[in-house]
């Protein structure tokens, strides 16, 4: 797929279209990390806030862990 590049307001960009946006998973004010390779190629990949309950948990029993007393004084 080719698309052009357009002037939008006072800067250059351009439009997505609805597929490539879910294809991409990812809509209005959603944040993408934008990486531009050597050879030119640029590579967008959806940020992702939510993390996986796994992790979540691992998470939570690290900071527990991590604060074992300030947690006991204030218990």
């Amino acid at each position: 797929m080719v698309k052009e590049i357009r002037k939008i307001g006072n800067s250059k960009g351009m439009i997505f279209d609805a597929a490539i946006l879910d294809a991409m998973k990812v809509d209005v004010g959603d944040k993408v990390e934008v990486t531009v390779h050597s050879s030119g190629a640029v590579t967008l990949t959806p940020v992702s806030n939510v993390i996986a309950e796994d992790q979540a948990v691992y998470n939570a029993e690290q900071i527990i862990k991590a604060n074992d007393e300030l947690f006991k004084r204030l218990s």
